[in-house]
């Protein structure tokens, strides 16, 4: 590690708070073995390995053999380690848990290099600069799991990485939360990259996107700002319903969009619906998003469930999970698949700790509150789509401003519903349903309950919305 001292000693500090790190170290394995017992001590952080220190974020890197130890340290231990380190050596801030070179590293920057001329093609440009983007590597196609409901979005990205030539502009994905789309995101950034690794590539949610640019404005930077980003071969961009509302953010947006696509470089967009109702987005940028492919990822059914928890099992050869318990898995954990893994990951862990068999009555043990909540899971979205759909209303109307009774009362239907159908708050349903206040959605709550009441054909349709979202 090369370290450029800024003030007079400041390599001799460095020194010495490496040298202070193994002792320091020792210490801390000490005090965790005493207060985490012997069995999670040497099941979980024994492995531990020290990696890089880095004195500008005062960040030190711990590492692990596999990513599913550092997964789990790194949730149920990270913020005990962060502090017993700040106690033992104050000069370390910050923990971060990986992967050690014992394993496939899964660090969570790539290094592309970037492209010095603009004016190139890409397999011509230099790459002396280099350009940091972050990428999962996990995250690749090899091993996302396709099935019906992902197969669309799976070839298009792949397409979309792949073809010398781009054959669509942009590739937009949408699908509710857990359904693979930051997976496909990074996954066409991978495999870009492989095939062109000279271009530059840029990958970043839309909420960074607004940041930086408010970021660039107060520093009066907006020039390198669109030159950072206009000049990109591949842009990616996640979660783009977060600029809705954000005029100044969407005009960037938009201007951005437009060059690369008028440039022939590649786009691809996800958001958790569709264009046609993202609502508070202009629309001549939702005219733009809809100008390409839009590929939509719909809820995993039980043949892909069940593929995924096989090959999560494939990364797990030290645990055995039986096939009436994967069935179990399967069937009743529904909702999505980050929830799916993770249900799996937590299983293997306390079966681990406790040193049990894995069978139905262990799980049901150790996922009693997963399973609780996916027995009556419902989610604000599915209610909202599902009234739109039986009312023959656009689901942006949902969350859009207009008071005409064709459109307000079945938006106070999907309010009533929320508030019976989830556990959500007031607050939180009056922020999916475009920002509104907590008195409005009381007021539809108590207006629904009142024509219940007196109208039967508007008792009925409750009831038959209500059948349909619990089956």
């Amino acid at each position: 590690m090369t370290q450029t001292p800024v003030r007079g000693d400041a390599s001799t500090r460095l020194e010495d708070v490496l040298d202070s790190i193994p002792a320091s170290w020792e210490l801390i394995r000490s005090s965790l073995r005493r207060d985490c017992g012997a069995r999670t001590f040497d099941g979980w952080l024994r492995p531990i390995a020290l990696g890089a220190f880095d004195p500008e974020s005062a960040t030190l890197r711990l590492e692990l053999p596999s990513q599913f130890m550092a997964d789990w340290v790194q949730t149920h231990f990270s913020e005990r380690l962060t502090l017993a380190w700040r106690a033992t050596l104050p000069a370390v801030r910050n923990v971060k848990v990986g992967v050690g070179a014992a394993a496939p590293r899964t660090a969570a920057v790539v290094e592309i290099p970037a492209p010095k001329h603009d004016d190139l093609p890409s397999s011509g440009r230099d790459s002396g600069n280099v350009h940091a983007v972050a990428l999962e590597p996990r995250y690749r196609f090899e091993n996302f799991v396709v099935g019906k409901a992902n197969e669309v979005a799976f070839n298009a990205a792949r397409t979309l990485a792949t073809a010398k030539t781009v054959v669509f502009n942009p590739l937009f994905l949408h699908g509710g939360t857990g359904r693979g789309k930051t997976h496909l995101l990074h996954a066409v950034g991978h495999e870009f990259h492989r095939l062109q690794p000279r271009a530059k590539i840029i990958y970043m949610s839309a909420e960074k996107f607004m940041v930086e640019f408010v970021a660039a404005l107060r520093a009066n930077e907006t020039i390198q700002f669109k030159q950072h980003l206009r000049s990109a071969d591949l842009l990616m961009i996640d979660d783009v319903q977060f600029i809705a509302g954000k005029e100044s953010t969407q005009e960037e947006f938009f201007h951005t969009m437009n060059e690369i696509i008028s440039a022939g470089r590649r786009l691809v967009i996800s958001s958790d619906r569709a264009p046609q109702d993202l609502d508070g987005i202009e629309p001549r940028i939702l005219s733009r998003l809809s100008w390409g492919l839009v590929a939509d990822i719909n809820q995993a059914d039980l043949e892909l469930r069940l593929n995924i928890i096989v090959k999560k099992l494939e990364a797990l050869p030290d645990v055995t999970v039986p096939e009436d318990v994967i069935m179990f898995l399967a069937k009743r954990i529904s909702s999505n698949v980050r929830e799916l893994e993770g249900a799996l990951n937590r299983i293997a862990a306390y079966a681990m700790m406790q040193s049990r068999p894995i069978d139905l009555e262990f799980v049901s043990e150790v996922l009693a509150s997963t399973l609780r909540a996916n027995q009556r899971r419902i989610s604000i979205d599915e209610i909202q789509t599902r009234v739109s759909d039986h009312y023959r209303i656009r689901k942006a109307e949902m969350t859009s401003a207009r008071r005409a009774r064709e459109v307000a009362r079945p938006r106070q239907v999907a309010m009533y519903l929320s508030k019976q159908l989830t556990p959500r708050s007031l607050p939180e349903i009056g922020r999916r349903f475009g920002g509104r206040d907590h008195t409005t959605v009381i007021h539809a709550v108590k207006q629904i309950e009142k024509l219940r009441a007196q109208d039967p054909e508007l008792d009925s349709d409750i009831r038959l919305l209500t059948r349909q979202l619990e089956s």
